[in-house]
């Protein structure tokens, strides 16, 4: 099975973006797309990272990266068919496949939290090189486990960075200072955020007593190196549950 036929198998058909949503991913970098995890998925979902949290401990996220401030875990391909939807939902996986120009394949999914009065960080690409716009190879995407406030951390983006061929430690002489033309992703709960990972982006601090937690379903194009080896991780039990069509988007 190709990648096409993987998009396709999975509910993934022109027109399930509008033409509007489209345009503002390629103008902007980023497209907020609201109502993709429903109340109920949401809070099983916040159940599960809070268990597997409390179980992996001091261990927790060090398949990809462990940072100070925020709690992170890794590998969840293999931790619960709950975190499926994050690699499989079409409208996700169509707007991955806009940007990636139908070239791509997980890179990893993760989970972190900005624990309280920690998450600030510089302004960055997901990516080493500065790229020609339309040439890109990485696109993310964050689904909201908790509100995203002014407060509590919510992520910044530049609108429109993805197109200016430099990365911000670049162009900018304090890269963790405040832009000029700076977006906070404010949104809901259940919203998923997609960004093209080329768009300059970072956390901001968060000021409240609770943490703001997020998964991260991040993809690169199928001829890059994954974050997370999937072939190398991916148990037994995990490949036998997986459509044919979820392991071609995991290049299984």
């Amino acid at each position: 099975m190709n990648t096409q036929q993987a998009l396709t198998a999975l509910g993934v058909y022109a027109g399930i973006l509008s033409t509007a949503e489209m345009a503002f991913l390629d103008e902007n970098g980023y497209l907020p797309l609201p109502g993709i995890l429903s109340d109920e998925v949401r809070q099983a979902l916040v159940r599960r990272v809070d268990e597997l949290t409390a179980l992996e401990g001091e261990d927790a996220g060090k398949e990809v990266h462990q940072e100070a401030g925020a709690t992170r875990l890794s590998d969840l391909i293999n931790k619960d068919p709950l975190f499926d939807i994050c690699f499989t939902h079409p409208r996700v996986l169509a707007a991955i496949s806009h940007v990636l120009q139908g070239d791509l394949k997980l890179s990893s999914l993760n989970f972190r939290a900005a624990l309280p009065g920690h998450g600030l960080q510089r302004l960055h690409c997901d990516w080493g090189k500065a790229v020609t716009a339309g040439d890109y190879y990485v696109c993310n995407s964050i689904w909201l486990l908790d509100e995203f406030t002014a407060q509590n951390g919510a992520t910044r983006v530049v609108p429109g960075s993805n197109r200016s061929g430099q990365l911000p430690q670049e162009a900018l002489a304090d890269p963790s200072a405040p832009h000029p033309d700076e977006v906070l992703l404010t949104a809901p709960a259940g919203t998923v955020v997609i960004f093209n990972s080329h768009t300059w982006h970072g956390g901001t601090l968060n000021r409240t007593d609770q943490p703001r937690r997020a998964l991260h379903s991040y993809f690169c194009r199928r001829d890059q190196k994954q974050q997370l080896d999937q072939r190398a991780f991916l148990r037994p039990a995990t490949r036998a549950r997986l459509s044919e069509a979820a392991r071609t988007i995991l290049d299984v």
